[in-house]
């Protein structure tokens, strides 16, 4: 309902972190609790995140996989800097897909207007398919 908080709650379990996908515009990336509660990275078992981000210059690529200790190919590093997202999170969150078409529709949804919690005043609703 429009107004209600976000972000809390779960089905009460949560699912081992896996590594090893980026987050490039438009990944969809498991939400979970911080790391001083969660030295694991646990993901939640029902939140998660669209990526939006932003078009990462090289020098930035270059101090997050040195930071991170993460390998970007040339592709990843193309991708990074044409599309965007937002490698801070790599190797912190669990990528668990990625929207392949409409990617326009992420920045008309961070768009919206919000209130002070950073929550939409409109419900922005989604329809979410799974391609096999």
């Amino acid at each position: 309902a429009p107004g209600a908080p976000l972000g809390s709650g779960g089905p009460g379990y949560q699912i081992d972190a896996e590594f090893g996908a980026f987050h490039f515009k438009g990944a969809l990336s498991a939400a979970r609790t911080p790391d001083q509660v969660n030295p694991q990275k646990r993901s939640s078992g029902s939140q998660f995140f669209i990526v939006q981000g932003y078009k990462v210059p090289e020098h930035e690529l270059n101090r997050f996989a040195q930071q991170k200790g993460v390998t970007y190919t040339e592709e990843d590093r193309k991708r990074y800097q044409e599309e965007g997202g937002y490698p801070p999170l790599d190797g912190e969150y669990t990528v668990f897909g990625q929207v392949v078409d409409g990617l326009e529709v992420i920045d008309k949804i961070t768009g919206v207007e919000t209130d002070s919690r950073n929550r939409p005043r409109e419900d922005v609703r989604m329809r979410i398919y799974l391609i096999q």
